[in-house]
């Protein structure tokens, strides 16, 4: 679980391990990312990165709470 690791370990578990399955689904859409949970925001962060390579117009992130 992303929670019970530590800063460098989280940042270190989310690189790389998301992926958009269909470029043309995104490109040119705004994209809102919807996280229960902003701890350290490396998994929002990963989720953003990989949309933006994948051409979408922009990204937003909505979180429930705040550790």
């Amino acid at each position: 679980m992303q929670s019970e690791l530590n800063q460098e370990e989280r940042r270190k578990n989310v690189k790389d391990v998301y992926m958009v399955k269909s470029t043309k689904d995104i490109q040119n859409k705004r994209i809102l990312l919807v996280d229960d949970i902003f701890t350290t925001g490396y998994t929002a962060d990963e989720c953003a990165r990989i949309m933006c390579e994948a051409n979408a117009k922009s990204v937003g992130i909505f979180t429930i709470a705040k550790d």
